[in-house]
């Protein structure tokens, strides 16, 4: 079915169909709701061109993705993050483009961006603490949001983040409140805003718990399942080994897991283990019990609020910035424990 004959069906004109299809304001909410009701019914779908044509938009939302060593962006939790993205994009009429690129020409690629007008709006990923980014869309006149915060800008821009800072003190508090002392941090790349505020937090949880921290218990990479490994190996190995571990990602803690398991010790009563980022669809943590006790913040859902706080800035006025904190929920599962008065370790 056409414009043409959805309209005829509805007894409306194109232009109203049109219209309420595209969510212009002086259609009545009643007509609206009349006409999605009878696209649905009849499997319409607006030409994406000709949409564009319609709007003076490109209906399509850019994502730029830096081949790096040193970034935290191909990984599960980027893919679950662009699939929940998708799903909005997808709802509201629009596509969405990846642009990889190498780190020294994402710059240019911005700009390139900009100046064909083949994008509406751009999320942008992985910022660090002094993201030159933001100035540059700034300038750019182009609608962007940060999945993330840049602690030390400070121009006003649109961002959706989880709270860091304040999930890992909590979690801190928790292992210390079950008498763990010696607690090791597996954080991410800590030229990334997220792990900055994360290992902040993990200092505040000690502190608030007056424990001094130890920097040998502390270290940062890319979350792979082999850092979490060879990271978590190395500290079990010393003559004073961690009896749990806050690691920031559950892919991490995988890893963490083998080399505990690889040294005979039982995960949860001879280590601890407390991850984050563990409600992925691919590495599922929701059994009755959970495996790992964690920092459970949905990164799907993070892409569907980001999704939709850009195309509020395309399709509105523009207005203030948006910002939004998500907050984490610690779900205690079988990877924590009383810490142990006493472990006998061997080489796995």
């Amino acid at each position: 079915m056409n414009l043409k004959e959805l309209a005829r069906t509805l007894g409306l004109s194109q232009t109203t169909v049109s219209r309420a299809l595209n969510g212009y304001p002086e259609v009545s909410e009643a007509t609206r709701r009349r006409v999605r009701q009878a696209a649905d019914q009849h499997n319409y779908r607006p030409n994406t061109r000709a949409k564009a044509l319609a709007t003076g938009r490109a209906m399509t939302i850019g994502h730029v993705i830096p081949i790096s060593t040193k970034h935290e962006m191909v990984n599960p939790v980027f893919a679950d993050f662009i699939s929940g993205a998708a799903e909005v994009y997808a709802n509201s009429g629009y596509d969405i483009t990846l642009s990889v690129v190498r780190d020294a020409d994402e710059e240019e690629a911005y700009r390139t961006l900009a100046s064909k007008g083949s994008v509406d709006g751009i999320v942008v990923h992985a910022p660090t603490t002094d993201d030159p980014r933001i100035a540059l869309l700034t300038d750019l006149d182009l609608p962007f949001v940060v999945h993330g915060r840049a602690s030390n800008v400070n121009l006003p821009y649109s961002w959706l983040d989880v709270n860091n800072r304040r999930g890992f003190q909590r979690a801190t508090e928790f292992l210390v409140d079950l008498g763990h002392r010696r607690i090791g941090l597996i954080n991410g790349l800590e030229h990334l805003d997220f792990a900055i505020r994360r290992r902040k937090g993990y200092l505040d949880g000690l502190s608030a718990r007056h424990l001094a921290p130890d920097p040998d218990l502390m270290v940062a990479g890319e979350m792979t399942e082999s850092y979490g490994f060879s990271a978590a190996t190395a500290q079990l190995d010393t003559a004073d080994p961690p009896t749990a571990f806050l690691v920031s990602s559950v892919i991490v803690a995988i890893g963490a897991r083998r080399a505990i398991e690889e040294r005979g010790l039982t995960l949860g009563r001879d280590v601890s283990i407390i991850a984050h980022d563990d409600d992925l669809s691919y590495f599922r943590n929701d059994e009755t019990v959970p495996i790992f006790t964690a920092l459970r913040s949905s990164v799907r859902e993070a892409g569907h609020r980001a999704a939709n706080m850009l195309l509020s800035q395309v399709s509105g006025p523009k207005g203030s910035p948006q910002q939004e904190l998500m907050e984490v929920d610690l779900l205690v599962g079988r990877s924590t424990g009383p810490a142990p008065l006493g472990v006998t370790r061997r080489q796995g």
